[in-house]
Parts: structure tokens; sequence; C-alpha cells
């Protein structure tokens, strides 16, 4: 079995698989190491949906990284289905943000302006013209903003399109095995033990979103954000747009299925999907789509979202110990910012430039005035 790398990318969500992915189209040897299986934790749980304008409501540097991952989309599409055979179900059909009264309404034209000022289509559509492109919609919607640009994958399959990919290049990839500790010497990375083996690597890119935080010091750790969903079957399609409103979603998928997500709950990291999340997720997609309420209740799920104080990712080097890096903290837009994930931290690790913005906003040190140097801070 070999046991040397180049890098070693601990954690195997879409995030992992996607550095992965760049990795090895560059030419290097590749191990991702999962201690679950591929995609088994947020990446599995997400919608898929493709929100670089309906997330933001103002500039930064987090729209900028966002909209750049956006674009990448398309070409990817088709990309993975070749590399890996997978469709990863790229649909872009747009997103309607709906309103149901004079306050939501204002936020819409706010959110309305910002985008069309930042050279994004972005329509506020009367009631009227928003039922005409959905007439499902209820009744009691007064205005929504139309949004062409954001789209929506399937979360599972660009996950393993991104690992079948990245094997295809000639990555490795170990499930079911837990990394327990990094191999440190003289504040330099060598490695990684699992309980199975040691795996040496002058490089190790920790992606293990709200979870693994054990292997960072404290100053870089993730807060997890419970999120629960469910999924309806309809009998036949009754809309097209990703759909929401003010703490609900409506993502369609294939096969007739609907996304119905997401409630948002701090600090828990249980899988339970409580009977109030059903309740809240049901009556608002309802409020939405009156005729949900024939719908078939499919299944229901949680997943754990990794959120940081600012509400920036962590990407690049961790401070204070050479050849050690991190990704994560994507909170709710792992998916959609996966592909210029890769490939910002592939430059990265490669030494090549990037872009001065992001690498001041997404710096792991960006909260602390110090680097961490004490013995100890590094388990």
């Amino acid at each position: 079995m070999n046991k040397r790398f180049d890098q070693i990318i601990v954690g195997g969500g879409v995030i992992g698989c996607s550095i992965a992915y760049q990795l090895a189209k560059r030419g290097y040897q590749v191990l991702v190491v999962e201690a679950n299986q591929i995609g088994s934790e947020a990446s599995s749980a997400a919608a898929g949906m493709l929100g670089a304008q309906a997330e933001f409501t103002e500039d930064s540097p987090l729209f900028r990284l966002a909209q750049e991952s956006r674009a990448l989309f398309q070409n990817l599409s088709e990309e993975l289905q070749a590399e890996a055979g997978i469709d990863i179900q790229y649909i872009h059909k747009g997103m309607l943000k709906l309103a149901y009264d004079q306050q939501q309404y204002q936020q819409l034209e706010l959110m309305a302006m910002f985008q069309q000022a930042m050279a994004n289509p972005a329509y506020l559509l009367s009631a009227e013209e928003a039922r005409k492109k959905e007439p499902g919609l209820s009744k009691d919607v007064i205005a929504a903003l139309f949004l062409p640009d954001d789209g929506q994958v399937s979360a599972r399959h660009i996950t393993k399109a991104f690992s079948l990919a990245a094997i295809h290049r000639g990555a490795v990839l170990h499930e079911q095995e837990r990394v327990n500790n990094l191999l440190v010497e003289r504040k330099t990375v060598r490695g990684v033990q699992t309980a199975q083996a040691v795996y040496y690597a002058d490089q190790v890119i920790i992606t293990t979103g709200a979870f693994g935080d054990e292997l960072l010091a404290p100053h870089y750790t993730t807060r997890p954000v419970k999120g629960e969903c469910l999924a309806l079957e309809l009998e036949q399609p009754l809309f097209q747009s990703t759909i929401s409103m003010a703490g609900c979603y409506l993502v369609p998928k294939h096969g007739r299925k609907v996304i119905v997500g997401a409630t948002s709950i701090p600090g828990q990291t249980n899988k339970r999907v409580s009977a109030a999340g059903i309740h809240h997720l049901l009556t608002h997609a309802q409020q939405m789509m009156p005729q949900l309420s024939a719908a078939k209740l499919d299944c229901y799920w949680a997943g754990v979202r990794p959120a940081t104080d600012d509400g920036n990712p962590y990407l690049g080097q961790v401070p204070g110990v050479s050849g050690l890096y991190t990704a994560k903290g994507h909170y709710r837009n792992g998916i959609l910012l996966s592909p210029i994930t890769g490939h910002y931290m592939a430059d990265i690790i490669e030494n090549k430039p990037v872009d001065p913005l992001y690498e001041e906003n997404f710096k792991l040190d960006r909260q602390v005035s110090h680097k961490l140097e004490k013995a100890g801070e590094w388990r």
C-alpha cells in the first residue's frame, strides 16, 4: 500500500473532492481520507441551490467569489460528465424570491437595485407577472424578484462526480477511515495518522466541514448550524424555478421531486428531524404553492452546516504549521462555492498568486492578531 503522497485531504465532502480533483488534474498524487462515506454529511443534505445572487444583499468578497463560482457550472457539468460519467443535474431556470407584505417588497426592491448596480439581471415582478411565470403561486403573493442566473444542481451527484473524476485522474480515496492526528514536526506537517495506518505528505488540507475541528487550533474552528429538510413527490411537475420566501425554499428536482428546506438550529450536530421542523417547512411550502398540500411526503433528513463568526469561509494555510491548509466554513454555500474553492486552494498549494481581496478576507488569521506559537496548541 502506498503511504506517501503529495497531498492528503482530510474530509470527503464536496469541498474536499473538488480540491482533490483540481490537484489530481495538475498531476499530483492525492489521498482523500473520509471518516464515513463520500458526501455523507452536509454535502448530501444540501438542496444544491446556486444562489449567487439570492443569498447576498451587498457587495463583499464572498459575493464576488460566489459570482465567479456560479459562472463555472455550465462548463463544469459537461466536464464532469466526460470525466466521471455523472450528470450533476445542472438546471438553469432561475429563482423567484417572494414577498407577502410591504416590508418584504421593500427588501426585494433593495436587492433588485443592488443586483442591477452590480450588472446582474434581476427583475422585480408584480403578482400577476410572477403567477404568469409560475401559475401555481399563492394568491397571497404581492410581488417577486426573479433572478434568472441563479440555478441548481444535485448535491449528491456533484460530490460523487468530483470524487470519481479525481480517482479517474489518479487520486486515491479511503472511506470509513478517520484521521485521529496530524503528524507535525518542528511546526511542519508530515502526514496524518488513522486507526489503520500512517500516511505521509508535505501538504495536508483539512476539509471536514462542521466536524474535525479537533485537528485545528480553537481559533480556526467552525460553529455547527443544523438544518432540516424534506422531499415531496408530485404526481406531475408543478413549477420550474427555485422559489423562496423568508424561512423556506422549494427546489424542483428530477423525477417530480421537490426539496423543501431548511430550518436553522445553531449549535446542534444531531441528525434528528423534529415534528416542529416538519410543520414549519410544510406550512411555508403550502404558503408558496398551495397545491403542494396534495403532494406525497417522500422523506426527510437533517444536515449540519459549518459557519464562521464573520460568515466567510476559511481558505488557506494554517498559521504556525508549514504545509497545513484548510478549506472550511462555507455555511450554506458549500455546493455553490465548491468549483472555485477547488481552483483557489490548488493555486495556493502550488504557491501561485491569488486575488489579494480573497486572500485577505478568507485567510485563517483574519480575526486574530498573532500567530499561534505556544506548544500544545496543535493536537
